[in-house]
């Protein structure tokens, strides 16, 4: 990538950051006293105002509501445009930035000024005054030449910024100095906005072609792929942070200059990180990359090459942090209550990166005992970063139950810990019984029914896990923080975790017990039998100790004609019938 494109990049992350804080600043406006559009719109607080005090308030809160409506439409209009438009339109809000800059210069020098008699620190104020608004002046008139300025627009901007440090020097008053203040921004204001009539026409024809485009990109591509596209345009997970990033720093500097320094920097940080839905997206793009680092860093020790697994963590780590905040009120709840119920969230996704990481482990070790790696250095790097997974949910648990008294919350990250333990045990057996497999010369074979059991086992784990967050749930929804997002995440949960888990374990389970019971149905070969036909097994290729004899006199070892059988009924060499259905009837019975 070229410099001019990297310069180009930052800056439309840049220039996309101030939308957002017009966002941030209309969710936080009071449409009634003491309530901000967030709890209006949330549909909080009402219980406070009698019918008269609504009634009373409702027109200047409708007419609040309304232009906050216009303001969000246009921050959003902002937000999505494409860079080169997103830079004109900055071409006249920044010179609107310096009128306003220059008048507050202007009025606060006029009103520090003695009129009567001009002393020499007076003096240095004014021409330090003076030099303030020629560079506000020559600022403002390099902004208006990317454009087009003439030469009489120039010198009338030249003079609306110096006129009042100008004016000192002559017998007027201090009103009828502020008077040519206000009547020379006026003037400038009145240029402004001439511009922004004449390019009127253009930005109506900027927003139909958006539209259009949109438009016609939804119909060919989808909904989905239009997201998508914009999303990644408009760099919004970089812009959030920025914006999280920025909003952070000037909250603490405001912390320093009117509040005790000694207060918990950290607490009013996230305290302050999570105040509106907008914030909690920042906080929550910061904890997509934090989550996103940690994957790297497990996939570096365990010395696996880059895929797709990795990146979903940061993915799939920020939604699970946002549902949260969502359907736990977060940003509704007060200061304090709000520091408990982020920690409170953060101790569930910790739980649930344990749950990611062991996502990367479990592959790695089935990968090194299934294919027989000799190097000693990835197997013990997949132990410890197993025992890792063991050691930090204990070490949370134990912690947590130590300094909190039982609640559903403290119950939920019991269950998920727990499970990540258990996940973790089971991937280690089925890792132990494919070294011990490695390290025998005959074939094994219970190998495949002691791995049944294991994986079942884990799995009857996690669905008595699920059954129970379920109804964890269901006591919070019902008796503690009811909300239309928890019953959602609840019916996802019921249907994912529950029902499609309870209905695939089922089928498994019926496949396994049907293909045992038509193995069992077939005869065992007799010593005389595996000396005559002195062979390997068709499936697996390996010498055969014991094995299976079908009706069309083919042998198998029984453990791989059983897991044959659970993909067709069919010899794998003649393709004959093995076990019809009625011979099958007959030996169930």
């Amino acid at each position: 990538m070229s410099l001019k494109a990297k310069y180009l990049c930052v800056l439309d992350i840049v220039l996309r950051v101030p939308p957002l804080f017009m966002f941030d600043k209309i969710l936080k406006t009071e449409v009634f006293p003491q309530v901000n559009l967030h709890s209006f719109l949330n549909y909080t607080h009402y219980e406070h105002y009698t019918q008269d005090s609504f009634y009373k308030t409702l027109p200047i809160a409708t007419f609040k509501l309304l232009m906050c409506i216009a303001g969000a439409v246009t921050a959003f209009l902002l937000f999505v445009l494409w860079t080169n438009y997103l830079i004109h339109v900055y071409f006249y809000v920044l010179p609107m930035g310096l009128i306003f800059l220059s008048y507050w210069k202007n009025v606060s020098f006029l009103e520090q000024t003695d009129f009567i008699q001009i002393t020499f620190d007076e003096l240095l104020s004014i021409a330090l005054n003076l030099g303030i608004q020629i560079i506000l002046a020559t600022a403002y008139c390099f902004i208006k030449r990317l454009q087009s300025i003439s030469w009489v627009e120039q010198r009338t901007v030249e003079c609306a910024f110096l006129a009042p440090s100008i004016l000192i020097f002559f017998p007027l008053s201090l009103n009828s100095c502020k008077y040519f203040t206000s009547v020379s921004v006026m003037v400038l204001f009145i240029m402004l906005l001439l511009d922004i009539w004449n390019y009127g026409m253009k930005i109506i024809s900027i927003l139909t072609s958006g539209y259009k485009h949109t438009r016609d990109f939804a119909h060919n591509f989808g909904i989905s792929a239009l997201v998508e596209n914009e999303w990644q345009r408009l760099n919004v997970p970089t812009v959030l942070r920025l914006f999280w990033i920025v909003r952070t720093i000037n909250n603490t500097y405001l912390l320093f200059l009117n509040e005790d320094v000694n207060k918990d920097i950290f607490k009013f940080i996230m305290v302050n990180g999570s105040e509106t839905l907008l914030s909690v997206l920042g906080l929550t793009s910061i904890v997509s990359v934090l989550c996103h680092l940690i994957g790297k860093a497990f996939q570096w020790f365990l010395l696996v090459e880059d895929n797709s697994e990795d990146k979903s963590i940061g993915t799939v780590s920020a939604i699970l942090f946002y549902i949260l905040a969502l359907q736990t009120g977060l940003t509704t709840l007060e200061s304090e209550k709000r520091y408990i119920r982020l920690c409170r969230n953060f101790c569930l996704l910790f739980t649930a990166l344990f749950h990611f990481l062991h996502n990367l482990v479990a592959p790695t070790l089935y990968s090194l005992s299934a294919a027989r790696n000799p190097s000693n250095n990835r197997h013990v790097r997949a132990l410890t970063a197993s025992f890792f997974l063991l050691v930090a949910p204990t070490v949370l648990l134990i912690s947590l139950w130590r300094r909190y008294s039982s609640s559903t919350w403290l119950l939920a990250v019991t269950a998920f810990s727990v499970e990540v333990i258990i996940k973790v045990i089971v991937s280690l057996l089925t890792y132990t019984l494919f070294v011990l497999d490695a390290k025998r010369d005959t074939f094994w074979e219970k190998l495949d029914d002691y791995l049944y059991y294991v994986k079942a086992f884990g799995n009857s784990v996690e669905f008595c896990f699920g059954i129970f967050l379920f109804f964890n749930g269901a006591w919070i929804l019902a008796f503690e923080s009811g909300g239309a997002i928890r019953a959602l995440m609840m019916c996802i949960h019921a249907y994912f975790n529950i029902w499609c888990e309870a209905k695939a374990g089922w089928s498994v389970f019926m496949k396994r017990r049907n293909a045992v019971y038509k193995i069992s149905s077939l005869p065992e070969a007799t010593s005389e039998q595996m000396s005559e036909y002195d062979d390997v097994c068709a499936i697996c290729y390996q010498d055969m100790t014991t094995a299976k004899i079908t009706k069309c006199r083919h042998y198998f070892h029984g453990v791989c004609l059983r897991k044959w059988l659970y993909v067709q009924d069919r010899c794998p060499l003649c393709h004959d019938i093995i076990i019809n259905c009625q011979e099958q009837g007959d030996v169930q019975r």
